[in-house]
């Protein structure tokens, strides 16, 4: 990923933090020189010394057969939004999008076992839904089978972190505050979380 000097994020804490807050991310591998992306929600925990994100998809999908043992790139991209020149100081100047992202490096282990999968989704619902953790106590055995027949879980062994806050840097400090107090009046949300990050960091 380009990143700028000013953009660069290298706080790794602040970079897992994102992944928490959002966990809805793009798997990109390439066999042959052909992309391929699925999107996907993902887990991020730590084991020891190293960090992993753990997510499953559709057995359906032909992706899960090139993850074994390959370099994969996640890419985490939220919240964004455009940025009007009105907001500037100077008549000069274009508009342009104001982003967060996050691009993940590493290889992937494949969790085939029934107690694996079963685990990555038990981590799931304590991650995104707790409250739905009763429900899926009482579902039938062979219901949860089915289901398991039908996915395949694996995690990523994260080799590389990169953070990007693109936040007007470039921009005077009453050019990122009009900015920042502009965001939070629209109605979309990821405008305004961008606000939100925008104004804590002036």
């Amino acid at each position: 990923m380009y990143i700028p000097p000013k953009f660069k994020l290298t706080d790794e804490s602040q970079i897992r933090a994102y992944i928490c807050q959002y966990p809805f991310a793009t798997l990109i591998t390439a066999v042959d020189n052909y992309p391929i992306a699925t999107h996907l929600p993902f887990i991020l925990e730590q084991e020891g010394s190293e960090w992993y994100l753990l997510s499953h998809m559709a057995k359906a999908n032909p992706q899960w057969r090139q993850l074994k043992n390959t370099s994969t790139l996640v890419v985490f991209q939220e919240p964004h939004a455009y940025i009007s020149p009105t907001y500037y100081e100077k008549e000069e100047n274009v508009p342009t999008w104001n982003y967060i992202a996050v691009h993940v490096y590493g290889t992937v282990e494949m969790l085939l076992e029934p107690e694996q999968a079963i685990e990555v989704l038990e981590k799931s619902i304590t991650t995104f839904e707790k409250g739905f953790q009763k429900q899926w106590e009482h579902l039938d055995n062979g219901y949860k089978k089915r289901l398991l027949n039908g996915m395949v879980a694996f995690r990523i062994k994260i080799e590389t972190l990169e953070g990007k806050e693109k936040l007007s840097q470039n921009k005077t400090e009453k050019e990122r505050q009009a900015i920042a107090e502009g965001l939070l009046t629209i109605s979309d949300s990821s405008a305004r979380q961008l606000g939100e990050i925008m104004k804590n960091k002036l």
